[in-house]
């Protein structure tokens, strides 16, 4: 990276005067060693080992010695959440805020791959982008459906179960270099040749020649431009010297050949960061048994963990299953508990955890980090075992289902108006907000709303009256009320109809309290007149990724193969001390979601099981410090 920022970027005095600025504390060896390290490498980060403080310390050192002003940093992550806490990070320090303009790039590995390949792919095709989202197309795809020119596959689709998936699921990928219809998971019942694999070609690409494509299509789509114009792949790695990868274990096979392809040849620095035992995506695995695999042969490692102590770390330990690893507890002293039920008592073990919670953890520790219930399943399925879901331990609880439109519209305001007032790119954050707009009005004849270049400017006219519209939802909109809300949409709705010049359906406009969360957990019967003053949110294993708690319940659930039970085979393995890559790939699975739901807390972890199949460990578990209750003996 010579020329691109200052030789002594990473210098001690530079690392002790930032460590102090942030108020960090002291790093260990470990630390010291990756936050020096300017050659490609690999981090493999213990849950709670401070990775994310060290991402954001590592870029704040870098943008303060940066130089090249057509050369950038390139940050990579799979999630807006992810994205949003290192570009907090990053923006809290004046020179940080220099990571969020050109020429340097933190995003999602989607919106990467939009940004330098997909997007510019499409646009020589000469199509206008108007929605990349799955929801948006299945909508478009139902619609379409309706024609005539579709009357096969859409009586075919008719005749099964679930049909219309067929078409809402119809994705782009890349074979023998061309793009290739298929389904999302698999591929459609009937062949290419066949009159409802034609027109299901015919469908998919005439949404394409509208602009509405599906999240993975764009990864097909990219493939295909770099193998059409390979001068891409030295102009993208050129523009980037310097790579970090977080979250390194969810990316896919797909997302790592792609990025391998543009980096992997290059003299670019790549520095990938992850924990691979908290892997939970299927397709993640993948990339394990490639030449990319995370982590590879020597990567350096963090395997302290500040969020949790000794008690839940030993936990931890004996749970990874794809790498062995000996996490080590520096944070609190926290409680390991087992709460063994029968099928009267299940109702009782979240009232039962919640009372724990308030009597451990400091109140002012539980109210910043709310108690938190996991399971790995939502909703009930057709198996008679019990228990298997979340469902059966919290009477009424309704698994969220997709956003709704007016939710996505919503979520899409306040996303773009913080993006917008974070100094980032500002026209993105008006092209993704303007994008969510036009998707909820649909037109009922005709082609969609233009993209927002074509937009007039003159405030006289439709386009320039949307586009100060589109600017008071960006500067405002983040503080909304529902009154607000209908003022501004009833304002748009006239202009976009005025724009449109034809008839328009708007979809989802209402507004919805951001509440969901602290009603999800239903009218639960207590067992007890105390009741806490924080009640514990419900949820599952995966919404939880990443995130902190003060207190984590575990519920056991049915496994996907429908049959064995995640929680019992995690107390087994910590007990019997069996190696976790020995287990058979199903049980591997399921407590791999457990170990990313054990740590997620800081002061208590509460594992939820059956009396039945987990009473035979409770003694070695006291053994071990745990608090055993047997909710069927009070």
């Amino acid at each position: 990276m010579t020329g691109t920022y200052l030789p002594d970027a990473f210098a001690t005095h530079k690392v002790e005067a930032m460590v102090k600025l942030l108020g960090l504390d002291p790093l260990d060896a470990e630390q010291w060693d990756f936050l020096q390290s300017e050659t490609t490498q690999d981090l493999q980060a213990a849950p709670g080992s401070g990775k994310t403080t060290l991402i954001g310390l590592k870029l704040a050192l870098m943008a303060d010695a940066w130089t090249s002003v057509t050369r950038g940093v390139c940050v990579l992550s799979h999630t807006n959440t992810a994205k949003n806490e290192i570009t907090d990070r990053v923006a809290s320090l004046a020179a940080g805020r220099s990571l969020l303009r050109y020429p340097h790039f933190i995003g999602t590995i989607q919106s990467f791959v939009h940004t330098f390949l997909a997007l510019p792919a499409v646009r020589t095709k000469g199509v206008e982008v108007r929605s990349v989202d799955d929801t948006a197309f299945e909508t478009a795809a139902i619609r379409l459906l309706q024609h005539p020119d579709y009357s096969t596959l859409r009586s075919y689709v008719e005749r099964q179960r679930d049909g219309t998936g067929i078409v809402t699921g119809a994705t782009f990928a890349y074979k023998d270099g061309e793009l290739v219809v298929t389904g999302s998971t698999r591929e459609p019942p009937f062949r290419a040749e066949t009159a409802s694999g034609k027109q299901l070609s015919h469908l998919k690409r005439t949404l394409a020649r509208r602009g509405v494509f599906r999240y993975q299509d764009m990864y097909a789509i990219a493939q295909q431009y770099l193998a059409e114009h390979p001068g891409v792949v030295p102009a993208v790695s050129a523009r980037f010297p310097f790579v970090l990868l977080d979250e390194m274990q969810d990316t896919s096979t797909i997302q790592q050949e792609l990025l391998d392809f543009v980096f992997a040849s290059s003299p670019t620095v790549m520095q990938r960061v992850g924990d691979t035992n908290q892997g939970i995506y299927s397709d993640a695995g993948a990339v394990n048994g490639s030449a990319s695999a995370f982590p590879l042969a020597g990567a350096a490692e963090l395997p302290v963990s500040r969020r949790f102590g000794p008690q839940i770390a030993a936990v931890a330990s004996r749970l990874a299953v794809r790498r062995p690893q000996q996490v080590h507890g520096a944070g609190p002293d926290g409680q390991v508990a087992v709460l063994l039920f029968d099928e009267a008592t299940a109702i009782d073990v979240v009232s039962t955890f919640e009372r724990m919670a308030a009597a451990i953890v400091p109140e002012d520790i539980l109210l910043r980090r709310p108690p938190r219930v996991l399971g790995a399943r939502q909703g009930r399925g057709n198996s008679q075992a019990y228990p298997q879901s979340i469902s059966c331990y919290v009477p009424g609880y309704t698994p969220p289902g997709r956003p709704t439109a007016h939710r996505v519209l919503v979520d899409a305001a306040r996303a773009a108006g913080t993006q917008w007032s974070s100094g980032a790119d500002s026209h993105e954050a008006a092209t993704e907000l303007w994008n969510a707009l036009r998707a909820s009005f649909v037109p009922l004849t005709g082609e969609g709303l233009p993209a927002l270049g074509r937009l007039e400017r003159s405030a006289a006219t439709p386009g320039g009256k949307v586009r100060i519209l589109l600017r008071e939802l960006l500067t405002h909109g983040a503080t909304f009320d529902e009154a607000s809300w209908g003022m501004i949409t009833e304002q748009l709705t006239l202009q976009m109809k005025l724009l449109a010049d034809r008839p328009l359906k708007a979809v989802g406009l209402e507004f919805t309290p951001a509440a969901e969360t602290a009603a999800a957990v239903g009218d639960v019967p207590r067992t007890s007149a105390a009741v806490p003053a924080v009640r514990a949110v419900p949820g599952t294993i995966q919404s939880a990724k990443g995130e902190t708690h003060a207190a984590t319940l575990i519920l056991e659930c049915l496994e996907k193969t429908g049959k064995k039970f995640d929680v019992t085979e995690a107390l087994r393995m910590v007990v019997e001390g069996s190696a976790p890559q020995q287990e058979l790939k199903s049980v591997q699975a399921a407590v791999q979601l457990v170990f990313v739901g054990a740590t997620r807390p800081t002061h208590l972890l509460v594992l939820a099981a059956h009396r039945d199949r987990s009473k035979r460990y409770a003694e070695a578990m006291i053994d071990a410090g745990w608090d055993v209750r047997d909710l069927t003996e009070h």
